[in-house]
């Protein structure tokens, strides 16, 4: 109240020079006719309701309310995925519901999300918000404005810094946020700066949607090349002009062409005093690849090493960890290192016959087709996966002859080749847009991107107006 009077008491020039920031505090030099203010001057902030845990309910009533959370703010707002409060918790406080063109702030957060913003563009149920979000209302001015300004801040982690961190949860408080500077063009640029971005956003929107298709059919790519591969569909060709058909194709189980055997059945020391082995864990085989980034080291007696030292194209197969999608993969060692042992989760494929070649096997494993017999073999009655060696032997192997076993592997690795610089393309292109996205933004709030007519009315006017 005090501080109500006391502004009350200033007079309009003192209010004015109140919400304008001295020129030694500008974080950069503006147009001519726009001018520096600060957030609180040009919007209203409304704190969220706070209720117990114990009161979220999942579905909604007739005393109930939908509530956002951080979790619904996003690029755009969500609200398909929402928790629904007593109607109580509002107070009758009508400024608790939301409203077309409010701003909604994470500003309770992890330190990577905290101040991020989404626009409420329709309001298709009535709905209010949570303690941990901000509602901010502008005043007088351009709603899409202020939000492309935050997210600009946001963008460039700005509101990182501005933060107060607890143990976990990352901090925006109201003072802070309406301290913090805004650049303010006349009412009509802001218009014109919100058109221009949302003009440029759509067209880099739709060579995102492009670039993303490409990311995330690649699974898919990959998959029909292997299915291709080992349905003698990908080598139909290469067959006719070696007049050989698919009855040269036979079916083998694994364990007919391969030394099949889980690792040690132990723990090792972990601080091995003398001659320390490198000892591979579940954690270094990927799918299709050996990541030796995190490697232990262990003491092993000489027979363990004898039995278990990896060598150049053994097959690595993890047993389990419990998931479905991860149960299986393997990648092939290529005597990355002197010498290596494996861990008892890992089960080892060895080589024992002339007519297969190892990588035409893992390519086999790594298909849909290999990944969904041993995902099968794997479930057990606890509802979880856990492969053995004993399940590996028995697996069937289509096996080509050993010429077009080559000719497989170079066709899949030179498509897999082709597919994974596609990806990594467009992944660069994903990079590419956020970039410019920032650059838009960057440029939209420094009066750069050729929409100011200098000939407006200063936005000190309108400054006038909403303060």
């Amino acid at each position: 109240m005090a501080r109500a009077k006391k502004e009350a008491a200033l007079t309009p020039e003192e209010r004015l020079q109140a919400a304008l920031v001295p020129d030694w505090e500008w974080p950069y030099k503006l147009p001519e006719n726009w001018c520096w203010t600060r957030i609180g001057m040009v919007s209203n902030f409304e704190r969220g309701i706070t209720f117990p845990a114990a009161a979220k309910e999942a579905a909604p009533t007739e005393d109930n309310i939908p509530c956002l959370r951080t979790a619904n703010v996003q690029e755009n707002l969500e609200i398909d995925d929402m928790i629904y409060v007593n109607r109580d918790f509002m107070k009758g406080n009508i400024a608790k519901l939301v409203r077309e063109n409010d701003i909604i702030m994470s500003s309770a957060n992890s330190r990577e999300l905290v101040g991020k913003s989404s626009l409420v563009t329709h309001i298709p149920f009535p709905m209010t918000f949570g303690g941990f979000v901000l509602n901010i209302r502008a005043k007088e001015m351009s709603s899409k404005y202020l939000f492309y300004f935050l997210r600009h801040e946001f963008l460039a982690g700005k509101f990182i810094g501005e933060s107060s961190q607890t143990t976990n949860i990352a901090n925006i408080n109201t003072t802070t946020l309406g301290n913090y500077e805004i650049p303010l063009p006349p009412l009509p640029e802001q218009q014109r700066i919100v058109d221009c971005i949302e003009s440029l956003f759509a067209k880099l929107d739709e060579a995102k949607e492009k670039a993303q298709a490409v990311v995330d059919s690649f699974e898919t790519r990959k998959a029909a090349i292997l299915h291709k591969a080992f349905t003698g569909e990908l080598t139909a060709k290469w067959r006719e002009e070696h007049g050989v058909g698919m009855e040269s194709w036979e079916t083998r189980e694994l364990a007919e062409c391969f030394e099949i055997v889980s690792g040690i059945q132990k723990t090792p020391a972990r601080s091995p005093k003398d001659n320390p082995v490198p000892y591979l864990t579940v954690a270094n085989v990927y799918r299709g690849r050996i990541d030796l980034s995190d490697i232990r080291y262990f003491e092993v007696t000489s027979k363990e090493i004898e039995k278990l030292k990896l060598q150049d194209k053994d097959i690595l197969i993890v047993e389990g960890n419990g998931s479905g999608n991860e149960i299986g993969r393997c990648a092939i060692w290529h005597n990355e290192l002197p010498l290596c042992i494996h861990q008892n989760h890992i089960i080892r494929m060895r080589r024992k016959t002339v007519d297969i070649l190892p990588e035409y096997a893992l390519h086999y494993l790594n298909s849909e087709a290999g990944k969904s017999i041993m995902r099968e073999r794997s479930k057990t009655t606890a509802g979880l996966f856990n492969l053995s060696a004993g399940k590996i032997k028995t697996i069937p192997l289509p096996m080509a002859s050993l010429d077009e076993q080559s000719e497989i592997i170079y066709l899949i690795d030179s498509l897999l080749e082709k597919e994974q610089w596609a990806k990594e393309s467009a992944e660069a292109v994903l990079d590419q847009i956020d970039l410019m996205k920032k650059s838009i933004l960057a440029r939209a709030f420094r009066g750069e991107l050729g929409t100011n007519d200098p000939s407006e009315e200063s936005a000190v006017e309108l400054l006038k107006q909403i303060i």
